[in-house]
């Protein structure tokens, strides 16, 4: 295990804010006012854990955070999920990004009051999102006026149609678990076992696949052949595999951006080349932070349930 940031071990919480995932577990100790007391960050995501271990992951990191009397914990992100600590409904779309109800966890200890978020379902075409829907509350609390759409960059790139403070609707593209797989898993790690970074070579390719998306799957197996034959750079390779996927994932998602306001929630690097790619097609988008758009949503329901709270047994 590993704690990436653990610092505030005197302070006390008046709640805590908990951003979970398949990979890590993020936590933040919270005044009443909303102010970040302390954080802490361990490798203990949801998929490292069965759901007996949940409490103590959580435990290891907040408390020293906690008072005698119990303490709110809202969680967002898988945790929420069927095989997270316990499974939390989805709110179906249209909808707002904004919990209607909690789902409360399971504890044994009793200074936790744990609450869990829901995700958001879409019936037709199918599609589901855990996590994301907060970071578009923290988005649309600081845009309150924001209609159009939101990318949200990542394994599972997210499309999210926004109008009235609602969710319309939204479309899910695997496109960076596409890119960890090929790059980690097929003949293409020997061409882009590299560091680097060729910009050049990025923009080309997305210019490329936007104008021919059907050839995705001779373009990728060319990176692996001009490498053999043509001695290209393995950081052009990595670049131009990057490009293919990215580009053909905003050819694939044409409906949801074309003239449309857009905005990019996603970390630095990420949302850089989205922003870039996007910028080849006229679309200037609005860029924020996935860790404060994360934490603005969490305190959002905090504020919501804190004056009504309705949350489950």
């Amino acid at each position: 295990m590993t704690f990436e940031i653990r610092e505030g071990l005197m302070v006390k919480a008046d709640w805590i804010a908990v951003d979970w995932g398949t990979t890590s577990l993020r936590t933040w100790a919270m005044s009443s006012s909303g102010t970040v007391l302390a954080e802490a960050q361990s490798d203990h995501g949801m998929g490292a854990l069965r759901s007996d271990g949940f409490e103590a992951a959580l435990l290891d990191l907040i408390s020293d955070w906690l008072p005698a009397e119990k303490t709110r914990v809202i969680a967002c992100g898988m945790v929420g999920a069927r095989q997270g600590w316990v499974e939390a409904e989805y709110s179906r779309v249209p909808c707002a990004p904004t919990a209607s109800t909690l789902t409360r966890a399971p504890t044994t200890d009793p200074r936790l009051d744990v609450q869990i978020l829901p995700g958001v379902c879409q019936m037709s075409p199918a599609d589901v999102m855990r996590g994301e829907e907060t970071q578009i509350a923290g988005f649309q609390s600081l845009n309150p006026n924001f209609d159009g759409v939101i990318t949200l960059p990542g394994s599972h790139t997210k499309w999210v149609h926004m109008s009235a403070r609602e969710i319309v609707s939204f479309q899910t593209v695997m496109t960076g678990e596409m890119f960890a797989a090929l790059s980690g898993h097929t003949v293409l790690r020997h061409s882009v076992r590299t560091d680097g970074w060729d910009e050049a070579a990025f923009d080309t390719a997305v210019d490329e696949i936007l104008s021919r998306p059907e050839r995705l799957a001779a373009k990728l197996f060319s990176l692996r052949a001009e490498g053999l034959l043509n001695a290209m750079p393995c950081e052009t390779a990595k670049a131009r595999l990057s490009g293919l996927l990215i580009g053909a994932e905003i050819a694939a998602s044409k409906p949801y951006w074309l003239g449309q306001p857009l905005a990019i929630i996603g970390d630095t690097d990420l949302a850089t080349l989205y922003a870039r790619a996007l910028q080849t097609q006229g679309l200037d988008a609005i860029r924020t932070d996935a860790t404060a758009m994360t934490l603005a949503g969490l305190c959002a329901a905090h504020t919501q349930f804190t004056t009504g709270p309705r949350s489950g047994t």
